[in-house]
């Protein structure tokens, strides 16, 4: 009886002393304000520049459509009882057609720069996950959380701007 209680209270100390070193072992944690760190990247700034360069002239076009229509809508309202029927009936007819025109190109518009963005920022995503992870290892990081999720931590922990440079170091703009 002595020796089945003995083996037990021996096992569970040696484990309790196999294990402090461990328990006591700090471990390292950086923070990072992901969504800042991808904005600052040099190629999310070339995109954005590109995306707002190749969109512009169907902005412009949709621009200049509802500077027409607000033009015949300030003729409509100048000309009212003046017009004929058949004029106010014209220029009710082309403000119609350049609002749905105008707002057919706006979701058109709007739709491609939104799945243009979303497949840069997908790509971008995936690139800064892993620049994050060799960061980590390289730093000997245990654990890197996001600053949203964080109620605090010091500033001496934040790895932000390593991950843009490590980043821009890995993934250049062209």
């Amino acid at each position: 009886m002595f020796r089945s209680t003995v083996i037990p209270a021996f096992a569970i100390a040696v484990l309790a002393l196999v294990s402090a070193p461990a328990a006591s072992a700090q471990m390292k944690v950086g923070v990072i304000n992901f969504q800042r760190a991808m904005s600052e990247t040099a190629e999310i700034k070339k995109a954005q520049a590109d995306l707002e360069k190749k969109f512009k002239p169907r902005q412009d076009a949709l621009d200049k459509l509802q500077r027409e229509l607000s033009d015949i809508q300030t003729q409509l309202q100048a000309s009212a009882g003046k017009l004929s029927a058949a004029g106010e009936a014209d220029l009710n007819a082309q403000a119609s057609r350049k609002q749905r025109d105008a707002q057919r190109l706006s979701e058109d518009l709007q739709g491609d720069v939104e799945a243009e963005r979303n497949t840069v920022l997908q790509r971008s995503n995936n690139r800064m996950i892993e620049v994050v992870k060799k960061l980590a290892e390289d730093k000997g990081y245990d654990l890197v959380v996001d600053s949203t999720n964080a109620v605090y931590f010091k500033t001496t922990i934040e790895v932000t701007n390593d991950a843009v440079a490590a980043y821009d170091k890995a993934y250049p703009a062209k």
